[in-house]
């Protein structure tokens, strides 16, 4: 349960405000030729701004777009009550509100110090992705144009070439925002992208680009390509998506081959205007790659915006196979160094004794209690301590409480995860190495350790590398879209970072495997040519190899809605002489079935070549919980339970230049729709030389049944939607409100599902929900402002379009809920006056049709009653 404290509320307020930018629209526009009217006017930016002007509307013009064919419009800033007349003005094709996209926030980001590094096998993420064997082939990216779109970069840096200009690795760009934009004020544009405040941007730079030749033995994908970086942020904040289609645009026109994007915020939908001129962008021959999220945790169904673009690449993270740590020498014994989970040497100096704060490696609360008084001086010793129960600072005090001031923090599970340690000198080892320290002490071994500060640097094997990172955002998108389409390297991921902050950092996210294909892409129109473009992502998916959930034998795939197809092979794509279109197979819902399915299959290899086909299945993702209407949260559960696939053909044989139609035929498994399963898996195409495939997704259960509006009290403990009073607590009973800044009450909801139109609206106390409301039935309350499929109000306080989800975060940063503050004016802005009322929130459910009441989750709050003080 959730406490509607005051904070609360004020983090809602920022954050819905923070989501849709008040009075801001994106308007796209027909071309000139569309207008009956053309002559009058130059361009159809001006047949719009005259139409505003006739029609006294005042705005200002924040951006205009005018790329043919790809995207012609403007940003407007207008009130929102004169949004219904854009809709009347010639040309007008389309209205977006302007909404901010987050930046990427770092996963166990770390500064790494160069000073003394030389890592072994410090291409681990070219190895898994046969970059190394691209990069052997004389490949690197020459002659292929990249634009990055993302927080601007240091090119300063010495291995992204030192500078910026012709005859420079970063050729060019631009600065959209300036240091100070952080989404909610006005940009300050310059022509100059570089950035020494934030960082992201240089570390998605240095995956693609990074030189060869550093300390620590990386190499970008495609560090002989141009790079262009068009900067969309500022040292901190956020970003909108008017500045992202400027950004893209300006990149389309600059003639980058290949665009990528870092970014996004779960969504769900493909209509997100950047995700729209990402598409058309895509569809004109260029390559645009869009980080699928890192909100795996919430569960399917909430993958991110722009990436939701129909023809773009989105993007999944696999876990690097191996992970930066350093070495301690241990005396007094024979044994290998101890590696420890640090970017850099511990600030040690001299050689310390080992102290355990229990002989007991198994026990699960150490030292989360106050050291016994037997507990020597703990100034001279590395005190090894287990991880679990407590926080690292509570043990790290008791430590600290007997002079302590180094410590190993042994974990409690296999592998290497993160800690916290503050400004006390601690880091991480492994459970077994921890557990061998405490047997060496417990057998008063005299055992002590030394922190070299130089050359101690090496890798350790991650737990869970090759595995799909748990971070890392599911699909599919309500339009069943295969989203992310395949996946790439972006858990633990070394790169360059700006000097002025170290240099090199470590970091994680899709933000980081999102680059990575774009560099692959590269090398690939490099070999291909740049007419490649258009097949990249059916290239890259179907000779990607799918992953398993673990590392356990036997262990299922990973469903194809976290993974797509899964990890990219880049040296398979490149020798590949089969192309099989298209690359995936979408089933839809079993309201919506298409279970009779065809791609083709070419041969353009020289000689005769025999295929054998056959169908590997993917675990069935269950992503509701059991007779719920809430997502299951990630790691989200698999099972057994496949679809079944008849292909028309088990072998074909395929002369040189020959193809080959194949058709299959789908049976979905048999599983209860009320977890909305979705499975997935693999057509599999294999010859003695190469192995193909084809991925395919449909879910069990007809969208258009999921519940969308939550009604319940689980979250909260009272039932939604619900008004919040002026203090931000729920209100309890009828109550009175002025309206005044300082007393206004709010309405708070939360959606159980996506949903493409979500309004609320004031209608009076006695309302009634129609019993019965199917399409052109009328309810007639009092008023007659608006009617919303034959639902009659008294008038729309919101309205939104294409919603994801809420998570079951408990704040609302994490879209955790949505408030609708009532402050007395309607959508149109007119107000309403003295009364006594309720809202009435109703949300569309997948599928729908929008002028039929019944096909709306609808809910109302408790009444409320307005009183206006009298002036």
């Amino acid at each position: 349960m959730v406490g509607a404290s005051l904070l609360s509320f004020l983090l809602l307020a920022t954050c819905a405000s923070a989501t849709r930018v008040p009075d801001r629209f994106i308007v796209e526009l027909d071309s000139l030729e569309g207008l009956t009217s053309k002559r009058l006017y130059s361009s159809p930016h001006d047949a719009l701004y005259h139409g505003l002007r006739k029609r006294g509307i005042p705005f200002d013009v924040r951006t205009q777009y005018d790329t043919k064919d790809i995207f012609v419009g403007a940003s407007l800033a207008l009130s929102s009550q004169d949004k219904s007349q854009l809709a009347s003005i010639p040309g007008v094709k389309a209205i977006h509100p302007v909404v901010t996209v987050s930046s990427h926030k770092p996963i166990n980001r770390r500064v790494v110090e160069a000073a003394g590094a030389s890592l072994p096998d410090g291409e681990s993420t070219h190895v898994m992705t046969g970059v190394d064997k691209v990069h052997a082939q004389g490949l690197t990216g020459t002659g292929i144009k990249i634009g990055i779109i993302d927080t601007g970069v240091d090119y300063n840096h010495p291995f992204l070439g030192g500078g910026i200009g012709p005859g420079h690795k970063i050729v060019g760009g631009y600065d959209l925002v300036g240091d100070n934009y952080t989404g909610l004020n006005d940009p300050q544009p310059d022509p100059d992208p570089l950035d020494q405040c934030n960082g992201h941007g240089t570390h998605v730079t240095g995956i693609i680009g990074a030189n060869p030749g550093n300390p620590f033995n990386i190499s970008g994908v495609a560090y002989g390509a141009t790079l262009s970086m068009y900067r969309i942020f500022g040292c901190t904040g956020d970003t909108t998506d008017d500045v992202i289609i400027d950004a893209l645009l300006r990149g389309y026109e600059d003639g980058n081959d290949v665009l990528t994007l870092s970014l996004g915020g779960p969504d769900g939908w493909l209509e997100g205007a950047s995700g729209v001129v990402a598409s058309r962008i895509a569809g004109k021959g260029r390559v645009v790659t869009i980080a699928a999220g890192n909100d795996g945790q919430y569960g399917a169904w909430y993958t991110s915006s722009p990436g939701t673009g129909k023809d773009v690449i989105s993007v999944a993270s696999i876990d690097n196979i191996v992970i930066p740590v350093q070495n301690a020498t241990l005396h007094g014994v024979s044994h290998d160094p101890i590696s420890y989970l640090s970017a850099n040497a511990l600030p040690v100096n001299g050689t310390l004794a080992v102290y355990a704060t229990s002989t007991n490696s198994s026990v699960a609360d150490d030292a989360c209690d106050t050291l016994p008084d037997s507990t020597p001086d703990l100034s001279d010793k590395v005190v090894i301590v287990r991880r679990g129960t407590c926080t690292f600072a509570q043990k790290l005090q008791n430590i600290a409480n007997k002079g302590g001031k180094v410590a190993l923090i042994y974990n409690n599970v296999e592998g290497w995860t993160s800690i916290t340690a503050g400004n006390f000198t601690a880091a991480l080892i492994s459970a077994e190495e921890g557990a061998y320290l405490v047997r060496e002490f417990a057998s008063h071994a005299n055992i002590s350790l030394s922190f070299p500060s130089s050359g101690a640097a090496t890798i350790a094997d991650t737990l869970n590398g090759g595995l799909v990172s748990s971070f890392s955002s599911y699909g599919p998108s309500y339009d069943m879209q295969l989203k992310p389409a395949l996946a790439a390297p972006g858990g633990n991921i070394l790169s360059t970072y700006p000097l002025p902050l170290g240099a090199w950092a470590l970091d994680s996210g899709t933000s980081m495997a999102t680059p990575f294909v774009a560099g692959a892409a590269a090398l690939l129109l490099q070999a291909r040519g740049k007419g490649a473009a258009k097949g990249m992502r059916g290239l890259l998916q179907a000779t990607a190899n799918p992953v398993r959930e673990s590392l356990e034998e036997g262990a299922l795939l990973q469903t194809a809605a976290q993974q797509g197809s899964g990890l990219i092979q880049v040296d398979s794509a490149l020798g590949t002489k089969t192309v099989v279109t298209p690359a995936q197979l979408l089933l839809n819902d079993t309201a919506h079935f298409h279970g009779w399915q065809k791609f083709t299959v070419k041969n353009t290899d020289t000689k005769s070549v025999t295929y054998k086909l056959s169908h590997v299945p993917a675990g069935t993702a269950l992503t509701y919980e059991p007779d719920s209407i809430f997502a299951a949260d990630g790691p989200v559960n698999l099972t057994h339970t496949h679809a079944r696939v008849h292909l028309s053909s088990a072998h074909i044989t395929l002369p040189p230049g020959g193809s080959a139609v194949i058709t299959a035929t789908f049976t979905p498994p048999r599983l209860s729709a009320s977890t909305l399963p979705v499975y997935s898996g693999f057509i599999t195409l294999t010859s003695t030389t190469e192995t193909l495939r084809v991925a395919y997704l449909g879910a069990v259960g007809d969208l258009h049944a999921r519940t969308v509006l939550d009604t319940t009290d689980a979250f909260f403990g009272y039932k939604l939607p619900a008004l919040w009073n002026a203090t931000g607590g729920r209100q309890v009973g009828v109550q009175t409100y002025d309206l005044g800044e300082d007393d206004q009450p709010s309405v708070i909801g939360r959606l159980a599902f996506g949903s493409p139109l979500v309004r609320a609206d004031l209608v009076p106390a006695d309302f009634k929900l129609p019993v019965h409301a199917r399409r052109g039935l009328l309810d007639a309350v009092r008023g007659n402002n608006t009617a919303l499929a034959g639902v009659r109000t008294l008038g729309a306080l919101a309205e939104f379009d294409y919603v994801p989800r809420s998570s079951d975060a408990p704040d609302a940063d994490d879209n955790g809920w949505t408030v609708v503050p009532l402050n007395g004016t309607f959508v149109d802005g007119s107000r309403y006056g003295d009364g006594a009322y309720r809202v009435l929130v109703r949300a569309l459910r997948v599928n729908g049709d929008r002028h039929a009441s019944r096909d709306y989750d609808m809910a109302l709050t408790g009444e409320f009653v307005v009183k206006e003080k009298k002036h």
